[in-house]
């Protein structure tokens, strides 16, 4: 499970600031979370401020290039044959994610798909106007770990409760 914060709608145009990931397993407690410095000049005040950093603070964190192969390292040494890249919201979060794997590593560990849990839980109870948000526990914070965590959650109870069938 994937959660980014960016200084803006688009990669390239806009950076991603932060994000977090949790790997969907009871007790929830491997995690990663990276910040990064800007690769881009432009950043929307009002979108920087989702994250909670100053576009100062911003320009002290890692380059993108560590951030990036240390998370690809992180997803290796989970040892999972084919990780699958889940996210709340993941037509915003995988733009990101995707663009920095190719940009600053060659490659993407995920490969070129994603799932959406908004989605996924909307087909489980087959009502386009409802939502999984009630499912987590962990508060909506901006935090990318929190609301990776949050909406991990949601996945294992969709599992446990509701018979998904998914391999975590």
């Amino acid at each position: 499970m994937v959660d980014i914060e960016s200084d803006g709608p688009i990669p390239g145009d806009y950076s991603m600031i932060c994000f977090g990931a949790v790997l969907v397993e009871p007790g929830l407690e491997r995690t990663f979370y990276g910040q990064l410095r800007p690769i881009s000049d432009k950043f929307i005040p009002e979108a920087l401020a989702v994250s909670g950093f100053s576009r100062e603070q911003t320009l002290t964190f890692p380059e993108p290039t560590e951030v990036m192969n240390a998370f690809a390292d992180w997803i290796y040494h989970l040892d999972i044959d084919r990780p699958h890249f889940i996210s709340d919201n993941n037509g915003f979060d995988w733009q990101f994610v995707n663009s920095y794997f190719h940009h600053f590593t060659g490659r993407n560990p995920f490969g070129f798909s994603s799932t959406n849990l908004g989605s996924l839980y909307k087909g489980m109870v087959k009502d386009t106007f409802q939502t999984f948000k009630h499912l987590r526990k962990t508060r909506h914070t901006h935090h990318p770990v929190d609301d990776a965590k949050g909406n991990a959650e949601a996945l294992l109870t969709m599992k446990q409760q509701m018979d998904l069938k998914i391999r975590l």
